[in-house]
């Protein structure tokens, strides 16, 4: 079984902050390190959006719309990958994914909410 757990989703105030966690599990992560890891997020009524991404060897790279404001990060050894999310906007409002990567395979996430209200 395949398995990514998003959590840490909340109800914020514009300007504050969240930290988005997700967690791997089953057997195809047995060796995490080989997957490109991502943050998707969909509003009501938009398509599904890249928001972050962060390889195997870490590289990094950002949406426009959240350079400067989130930061992606990964641990290998806890499976997990971050987002960390600073002076959120309304706008920022969605539910969040993260995938997993490899080859043309990827595996998603159930998704967390985030709600950023004005």
């Amino acid at each position: 079984q395949v398995q990514l757990v998003e959590s840490g989703g909340d109800l914020v105030q514009a300007g504050g902050s969240l930290r988005l966690s997700c967690a791997a599990s089953g057997i195809l992560f047995s060796i995490y390190s080989i997957y490109n890891m991502a943050w998707y997020r969909q509003s009501p009524g938009k398509q599904r959006e890249l928001v972050a991404t962060i390889t195997r060897s870490g590289a990094e790279t950002y949406a426009d719309s959240v350079k400067g404001r989130f930061t992606i990060s990964r641990d290998n050894a806890r499976k997990s990958v971050y987002l960390q999310m600073n002076s959120l906007k309304p706008e920022d409002t969605a539910v969040y994914y993260c995938a997993a990567s490899q080859g043309v395979r990827t595996y998603w996430g159930q998704g967390t909410q985030v709600t950023v209200s004005s």
